[in-house]
């Protein structure tokens, strides 16, 4: 297979989507053309569907497909599109990729296979396989919390040497991880790192890191957006401030509740408060509660006020 060329500078702000959901058999087509538009308009620099966020390894493959059919139609080259293929079967992740390349997007992710554990050496024979035979760049997804092995900084220094791995998304919120590839990929640009957890985004990009794929910006595009910039120009006034912020997201908001997916679900309540899309869960996770949704309400109020002035 011809190898594909990277023509777009993965970088900056990348929302990891949510998924917006009236069953767990149907999308909220309204609600996602609105969530769409919201990212675009708040200056992201791309667009991330089907990961972790996006609840894509819980999603069904018919809904999956439409998923990256409706947003693709809708983006229309607008920005860059990331399709999460990351699936217990390999074949499985190769035929999503080959819808995603059909439609238009413009790289894949993949993680590890997350039921059966396999060693670094067995990792990189599985990344190589799906390289060989994926028709679109391909961005490696370290997240052990989820896949019960981390893609060690070795193995993602060999994987590189393939010309179809563009770059690495690293959800395991480990700095020294994330600086540890960065210096070992030095003198490869072409490779961009990117970080899943907001908390360390600022240090990330002061580190040397490309972007970020934080959840929060779902709900607050420009804010994130604004914070990447600030990073990269060293106004550290306007990191510190930004990043009081997006703690309070993190700490206030992600923690509501004692479910494993209360980020998830804080991020749909407080889109489903603002007007934009749907609360839906895909099964094993259920919605806010009534109680739990006023907490968020008065939360996004608060963000509102403290962002507003």
């Amino acid at each position: 297979m011809q190898q594909p060329v990277v023509q777009l500078p993965f970088r900056g702000i990348i929302p990891p989507v949510i998924t917006p959901l009236l069953s767990q058999h149907e999308l909220d087509l309204a609600g996602l053309e609105r969530l769409i538009e919201h990212l675009i308009s708040g200056g992201v620099h791309g667009l991330f569907i089907l990961g972790t966020t996006g609840e894509g390894p819980g999603l069904s493959y018919r809904l999956r497909y439409e998923l990256v059919q409706q947003v693709c139609d809708q983006v229309d080259n607008r920005l860059p599109i990331l399709v999460g293929i990351t699936d217990t079967s390999s074949e499985d992740s190769i035929k999503l990729a080959e819808w995603a390349e059909t439609l238009g997007a413009d790289a894949v992710v993949a993680a590890p296979p997350y039921y059966f554990k396999p060693d670094q050496r067995e990792l990189q024979r599985y990344f190589e396989y799906l390289a060989d035979r994926i028709p679109l760049p391909l961005f490696l997804y370290n997240m052990p919390s989820h896949t019960k092995v981390n893609i060690e900084a070795e193995t993602v220094v060999k994987l590189s040497e393939h010309k179809n791995f563009i770059g690495l998304k690293d959800s395991s919120g480990d700095l020294i991880y994330f600086q540890k590839v960065l210096q070992l990929m030095e003198g490869k640009p072409e490779f961009f790192l990117l970080t899943g957890p907001e908390e360390i985004l600022v240090k990330a990009i002061l580190s040397g890191g490309h972007g970020g794929v934080p959840g929060g910006a779902n709900i607050f595009p420009a804010l994130y957006v604004q914070m990447y910039n600030a990073a990269k120009k060293r106004d550290f006034e306007k990191m510190n401030e930004l990043q009081s912020i997006t703690m309070r997201i993190r700490l206030r908001l992600y923690t509501i509740g004692n479910s494993p997916g209360s980020y998830l679900q804080g991020v749909k309540s407080a889109l489903s408060i603002l007007g934009i899309c749907n609360d839906k869960l895909a099964l094993p996770y259920q919605s806010h509660s009534a109680e739990q949704k006023k907490k968020v309400m008065q939360l996004l109020n608060e963000l509102n006020e403290i962002i507003s002035t």
